[in-house]
């Protein structure tokens, strides 16, 4: 993320002002670069920065307990690395589609909630949470073995066919078997299925 102070009373304005705000919410933008690369930022001075939405269409925001000009924490998949690879090898799955759409779901945030009511890091709505013993969404945990599982169950449904597998869990599995097996006419399915492969691919 990045801070820009060009006069340094400015700076020295904005930093006393931050100070004094011990926690705020901040809009997390992003973009990927010509060579593949994804940028992060809370202040977008690239043009091609647009704000980072959830799955649901929830603007992704990062909640900033670090004082003004502090190096803020960045929504990378480090964090969550280790406990990943357990759990892709626990459910079968390949670490990278898991990193995929947690990035694609909740942007590394373990309290995202969209509009719908899906929740934590993969977005998981009540139902399916109960369906995979999750008794906390908001448990990280927790949710990464609720989302692979979902997840791995999807992929033996459809056979192995990841399109199929990633619209059903954006759209749920009813509405690709309504549709014949075939990705669902839903601007956000449509969008969410290329977007979390392209990740995929990229991690892998």
């Amino acid at each position: 993320m990045k801070f820009l102070a060009p006069h340094a009373f400015t700076f020295m304005a904005l930093l006393t002002w931050g100070l004094a705000q011990p926690a705020r919410a901040e809009v997390i933008y992003w973009f990927t670069d010509e060579n593949g690369v994804v940028h992060f930022s809370n202040v977008p001075t690239d043009s091609r920065y647009v704000p980072f939405t959830a799955a649901g269409g929830t603007v992704v925001k990062k909640v900033m307990t670090t004082p003004l000009g502090a190096p803020p924490r960045q929504p990378v998949k480090v964090q969550y690395g280790a406990v990943v690879e357990e759990i892709a090898r626990t459910y079968g799955l390949e670490s990278a589609l898991i990193h995929a759409v947690v990035l694609v779901e909740s942007a590394y945030n373990p309290k995202a909630v969209s509009k719908k009511g899906a929740a934590g890091l993969m977005q998981l709505m009540p139902e399916t949470a109960q369906r995979y013993g999750v008794t906390d969404r908001f448990d990280p945990v927790q949710n990464l073995h609720g989302g692979a599982r979902y997840l791995s169950h999807l992929l033996k449904m459809f056979n192995g066919d990841m399109s199929l597998m990633l619209a059903a869990y954006n759209a749920g599995e009813n509405s690709v078997v309504k549709y014949g097996n075939q990705i669902p006419p839903f601007q956000e399915t449509r969008a969410y299925v290329p977007r979390v492969l392209d990740f995929y691919h990229k991690y892998r």
